[in-house]
Order: structure tokens, then sequence, then C-alpha cells
């Protein structure tokens, strides 16, 4: 197969690379540059798509001995990724930019190119796995679940699982870097990158400051008494208990947590564990990695990139998904996305538009 090689610049990119390569596979390794100023992305090796990324995926296809180009994909991103971003900070929700761009750029323009360009596939250094059916191709946990990339990857459906190759879904971390030493490959010891890669310093409330400007407004608890006040509602997401600033502590002396974001009057509402937790929530704009349920789903959810599953009572209907808890949620943030899992095989996911807190007395 002709199959097309997104190299970040990062081990795992290289080494999926070079197992399509070894596989027999015509390979062309393609870099993402992503930034409309590369000057502006840092330098270093704390994040992805730095200018030194490219020259270490240069570097790794030359060792594989693939052929190399960088794909110019700034605007594209600027748009679909970075726009969103502030976007739905500006909103009062919580967006995962990961997710995004998997679904808008990397599986959508990158694939759509490849395919133009008489590629059969597109091959990532995703922790995820493709299962072969008879009914098509189901997408599943990686073998190392402390680097399981599902979530991320809920986004894609069964026309652009059928062009995606996961070579490394099979394969721990540690072994992946010791195939890359062995194979000569420079980047077998790069740090794994964390921060958000368009945001330099890693200071994401800087940055959407810059962006959104200020916004001053209150912090209140759920009783709607002023506790404080703050810049802008863009700095808090639901759930985060460090930086609040409130001068008055709890009756109990207990941590507070953000509970509510309302860009509209400018309140961030803050309160207890307790009040964190959520028993339902509607998700829209749901994404199907194979046929779209029909029947109720008793199944596990993921919440966050790095959360733990839960389990789920789910049904579709229409453009929106209905998800009741079995037990209370905490923390579970407008704008981030609910992945359901049947086992290890991602059904789908949505985006959360809305939750409905358990009682207080929860």
């Amino acid at each position: 197969m002709r199959v097309l090689a997104a190299m970040s610049g990062g081990v795992d990119s290289a080494v999926a690379a070079a197992r399509m390569a070894e596989a027999g596979h015509d390979v062309v390794g393609v870099h993402l540059a992503l930034s409309r100023n590369p000057q502006s992305y840092r330098s270093g090796a704390r994040g992805c798509c730095t200018i030194e990324d490219s020259r270490d995926a240069r570097r790794a296809a030359d060792v594989i001995g693939i052929p190399f180009y960088v794909w110019d994909l700034a605007e594209r991103f600027h748009a679909d990724v970075v726009e969103d971003f502030v976007a739905e900070y500006a909103a009062g929700r919580t967006p995962n930019p990961c997710l995004r761009c998997n679904e808008k750029v990397k599986f959508s323009a990158v694939l759509e190119r490849a395919l133009a360009l008489d590629f059969d596939a597109v091959a990532t250094g995703h922790y995820a796995q493709i299962v072969e059916t008879g009914s098509g191709r189901e997408l599943h946990r990686a073998v190392d679940h402390a680097k399981d990339q599902s979530y991320v990857l809920g986004v894609l459906t069964q026309a652009q699982l059928k062009h995606a190759f996961f070579p490394l879904g099979d394969t721990v971390k540690t072994e992946i870097r010791a195939e890359a030493e062995r194979r000569g490959l420079s980047v077998a010891a790069k740090p794994d990158s964390h921060d958000i890669c368009f945001i330099a310093d890693g200071n994401t409330p800087g940055f959407l400051a810059e962006k959104l400007g200020a916004a001053p407004g209150d912090i209140v608890d759920s009783s709607g008494a002023k506790l404080g006040e703050h810049s802008g509602t863009h700095g808090f997401t639901v759930g985060q208990r460090k930086g609040l600033r409130i001068g008055t502590p709890a009756a109990d002396g207990k941590p507070r947590f953000v509970l509510d974001i309302s860009p509209v009057d400018r309140t961030v509402t803050v309160g207890s564990r307790e009040e964190l937790a959520v028993e339902s929530l509607v998700a829209s704009k749901p994404r199907w990695c194979g046929p779209e349920p029909t029947e109720t789903l008793q199944v596990k959810a993921q919440l966050r990139a790095h959360g733990d599953e839960v389990a789920v009572t789910a049904r579709v209907e229409g453009n929106q998904v209905f998800v009741d808890f079995d037990e209370p949620t905490a923390a579970v943030a407008p704008g981030q996305a609910v992945v359901l899992y049947d086992g290890t095989r991602v059904i789908g996911s949505a985006t959360i538009d809305s939750v409905r807190r358990a009682p207080a007395n929860v």
C-alpha cells in the first residue's frame, strides 16, 4: 500500500513510520507545519510542532530511508483548532485541542490530501488499535493503557478508520523507545510532549488573557454570596481547585472547586467537592466509529483525556446523546468529549453541552 506517515518529530511517529516501511509498504513521511509564525513556537523538546521537531522528523525519515516532505497546514490549524480553543473558553467551556486537531486536521485535511494524491492510508504514532471485523474496522484501546490515546481518536468515523493505521497500539512505550534505539533513531530518548503545542510558554491562562482581554467579574458560592473577584472567566475550568484566590475560607475549612462558569454575567461559581457531583449529561455533535447505536447502551464512558472509565447508560436521540451515570461523577466539564466504550472498543464520542448535578446530600 502507499502510506503517508505523519511524522511529528517524536519517537512514536518515527517508529510507526519505520514499522510501516519494514512491513513492505511504500511509505512517505510528512511533517505538518502548523504555526503561521514558527518563531513563536517554543524551542527545545518540551512539546510537539517546534522547529526542532521538523528537523528531528527529517533525520528520522533519512534513517528509515523514506522520502520526506513538510506540509503547510497553518491556516487550517489556526481556524479549526486555535480559534476554536479560544472561542470555547470565551463561552465558558473547556475544549480539548488535541481531539479537535485529530478530527479537523490530521484525519480530515491530511487524509483528504493523502487520498487525493493516491495514497491508500495515513499512519500515525497514536497509541490505539484497529481491529478488522467482517462488518468493518473497530477502534480499540492500546495495550499500554497508560499511553492509550483512543479518547482523542473517538472522533474518527468508519470512513476515516478504513484509511488509518496505528502501528504502535500493540506495544508498550518502553519497548517503543528500545526499538527506536535499535533502529538508530536519534529521537529514542526524546521526552514526550505534554503541553498545548500552540501555547509557547505553556501558560494557558496567559494565552487566553492575551486573546480575550480582561473581563472582571465575581466569584460566588452556590447560594450566590460573593467570595471574591476574577479578571476573566476564561481563566477557569470546571473542577479547578488551585489558583482560585478566594480570600474567605469555607466554613468547614475544606477546599473549594469551580462548579460553573457563566461568561454572560462574568460569574464563576465555586463549591464543595460534593457539589461537583453530576448524575447525567447531554452531549451533541456525535461522531460514531461504526454504526450509530439504535438501542439504549449499558457501557463505560471516559470524560477527559486522562480520566478513568465510569459506568453509564447512554441513548441517542437525533443529534444528542443522553448519558446517565451509574454513580455520581465529579468534574464533568462542558466542552470536553464524552467517549463511549464497549470493553476496549470505542463506540464513538460527543461534545458535552450540559450537566445535571446530583442532589446536594449525595
